[in-house]
């Protein structure tokens, strides 16, 4: 019996052995499970989600449709750009620019027939006595030392302006009054002379807290808050005088050793501005240097009825500063300091482009 057993349990260790002995099978890698990007339903009826998604799909929407938009509309300005070309060329367009010459006195007329008699009976003047430079006035005196200085003028007295001519100079001064309506009226009446150059003498006051009394402005630009301009030209159209004119100007005075400044001036009609608080802001933020009434309505309407044109301002007051406002005490000191030196200068400007002058205006328009 023992000797059975001992047999028995040797048998097991060999076969326990043969089972520990025995290599072991290396174990298959694990492949990674691939992740479901599919959206799982359950977890999309959490409202969270839902947001989400709706988030992200209406701005995929969006975009789609802000790429649509954009080509209709860069689509439509390649349509527009075909049609202006080709109404440009059609009869309408050429209707078009038939309607806008005869509102001008140029191109019309019976419109020029009307504004040749209207300034004859206005200033006393006939055609013949005009001459090819004109200076505009507001004043009177201005027209007088003009006569004083010229021994060959002639002066008339009409029944809203007065007018002096000098052939010698060949210079004619038109004094017709105070703001842009009369302003625009007397630079469409002169337009039916075809002069060579239009140069206003006027006055203005100081904004910027450089100026003085005296000093002399040679404007670039007029901001057109006055109520005449939009008749002549749209409102994205700046009032601006005669590169030539102005340049002229520089010249004479540069000449005599004179200091003046450039710079942009507001033109209104409100005569009393320096008692307006919101004018005066304005003005500030227009960073303009000036105030006055006539500018902007001289330079769009001699634009408009292409007549060469410019200005030289005189400082006579400065609103802004204590006690500058002008009154009559002062304003006479004005004319009997600087408005002699004033229209000497203007009657040599307009002398000298009368010389030398060949061609003030740039272009021709239709």
């Amino acid at each position: 019996m023992v000797k059975k057993t001992a047999k028995k349990s040797t048998g097991r260790k060999k076969i326990s052995d043969k089972k520990k002995s025995s290599p072991r099978k290396p174990k298959k890698a694990k492949t990674p499970k691939k992740k479901n990007h599919s959206i799982d339903m359950d977890r999309v009826k959490h409202p969270f989600l839902m947001e989400e998604l709706n988030h992200t799909e209406a701005k995929r929407a969006a975009q789609a449709h802000r790429l649509t938009s954009t080509a209709k509309d860069l689509l439509g300005k390649i349509e527009k750009r075909k049609k202006d070309n080709e109404l440009i060329k059609s009869k309408s367009f050429m209707t078009f620019q038939k309607a806008i010459r005869s509102k001008r006195v140029y191109s019309n007329p019976e419109k020029r027939k009307v504004a040749l008699d209207m300034l004859e009976r206005y200033t006393g003047h006939s055609i013949e006595q005009f001459q090819p430079q004109i200076i505009l006035t507001n004043f009177h005196y201005y027209t007088e030392r003009f006569n004083a200085l010229l021994d060959d003028s002639t002066y008339t007295k009409g029944s809203a302006f007065q007018a002096s001519s000098s052939k010698k100079a060949g210079v004619t001064i038109v004094e017709f009054g105070i703001g842009s309506a009369m302003a625009a009226l007397v630079m469409e009446l002169v337009a039916v002379v075809e002069p060579k150059a239009v140069l206003f003498l006027g006055m203005c006051g100081a904004v910027h807290k450089s100026l003085k009394v005296g000093d002399f402005i040679l404007p670039i630009g007029s901001i057109r808050e006055e109520s005449v301009t939009h008749h002549f030209m749209p409102p994205q159209v700046p009032a601006l005088p005669t590169f030539k004119v102005q340049k002229f100007a520089s010249q004479i005075l540069v000449e005599n050793k004179l200091d003046y400044r450039t710079g942009v001036v507001h033109s209104t009609d409100l005569r009393f501005w320096e008692f307006d608080d919101d004018f005066k802001n304005r003005l500030y933020q227009e960073r303009v240097i000036a105030v006055e009434m006539e500018t902007a309505a001289l330079f769009v309407t001699g634009f408009a009825s292409k007549v060469s044109n410019g200005a030289l301002l005189l400082v006579s007051d400065c609103p802004l500063k204590r006690n500058g406002i002008k009154t009559k005490k002062s304003a006479s000191g004005v004319f009997k300091k600087y408005t002699d030196r004033h229209i000497e200068l203007g009657i040599e400007i307009m002398a000298e482009i009368s010389t030398k002058g060949d061609s003030i205006r740039h272009y021709h328009w239709d």
